[in-house]
């Protein structure tokens, strides 16, 4: 089997790093693996079941080995579907088939609405936009909140808030913001402030990603094929409702994968999914 070949990528803004697998079989498509703001070893595993096809992955502006070279403190989706724009056309592939997850599922929908031409499936996996769920102004007041709190506080006070978003089943309550949270020592994480605001997901990405309105007119006018998907333990949580509501107003069924919202890792991050399942299932999709 042919080695991981590494490649380069200037873009407006930032230089990417993005990895290509030579698959094993005859299909010509490349398969996209997207995440943000996590970067392309969280797809270790879920790569590892897609030998026969071959695997794009790549670290978003800001995260891993792509660094941003303007020196902005956040990133908008429009910016990081821009990037995967021109990666897909430094691929010369043609239309590829992408999966994305979690905030890289925010990113792709912006990408389909901007440049459907370059994608011929979409699965896109729980993706956080706060704009489409019922309780919408408390949903982008809460994911805010996190996001001051980190500049306030530092990681660990933010990383607690940012548990307590995902973890939430329902619409959030109006007095969110007032309630006791734990103290970060309590759950694992630093309660000293080290002094740095560049997190990729507190920092730079968080108002970015929830506070995206899909497109509806120009997603269901693009030619990409979109299946919105949410694991089957995700239900009530933030995510899971938005792709409900992503789903609805594409007039679409949602796809229930297995799992949760981490539902591909295989112990990357320290996280256990159950990806050989949630694998299938994807293929399933991609091939239907």
């Amino acid at each position: 089997m042919a080695e991981t070949d590494t490649r380069t990528l200037e873009t407006v803004g930032a230089t990417l790093r993005y990895d290509v697998r030579p698959g094993t079989g005859s299909d010509p498509r490349p398969l996209l693996l997207i995440g943000s703001p996590m970067d392309a070893t969280g797809f270790t595993t879920l790569a590892s079941h897609f030998t026969d096809r071959t695997v794009v992955t790549y670290d978003p502006r800001g995260v891993g080995r792509s660094v941003r070279t303007d020196g902005a403190a956040e990133t908008l989706p429009e910016e990081h579907a821009d990037d995967l724009a021109r990666l897909i056309e430094d691929l010369g592939a043609g239309p590829v088939d992408v999966f994305a997850s979690s905030g890289g599922a925010v990113n792709s929908l912006a990408l389909v609405a901007a440049r459907g031409d370059l994608v011929h499936t979409l699965v896109a996996h729980e993706p956080p936009t706060a704009q489409v769920v019922p309780d919408r102004e408390r949903a982008l007041a809460v994911c805010a909140d996190v996001h001051a709190t980190y500049l306030r506080d530092g990681w660990g006070a933010g990383m607690v808030r940012f548990l307590a978003v995902v973890s939430h089943k329902g619409p959030f309550p109006a007095d969110w913001a007032a309630r006791p949270f734990a103290a970060p020592d309590t759950l694992g994480l630093p309660a000293e402030d080290d002094g740095k605001r560049d997190d990729p997901l507190l920092g730079q990405n968080m108002r970015g990603c929830t506070s995206f309105a899909p497109d509806f007119p120009a997603l269901r006018a693009a030619p990409t094929r979109i299946v919105v998907a949410a694991g089957e333990e995700s239900e009530g949580e933030f995510a899971a409702r938005a792709a409900a509501a992503v789903a609805e107003g594409l007039g679409t069924p949602l796809a229930v994968f297995p799992s949760n919202h981490g539902g591909f890792l295989g112990g990357e991050f320290g996280q256990q999914g159950a990806p050989e399942e949630f694998a299938k299932t994807l293929r399933a999709v991609l091939e239907a």
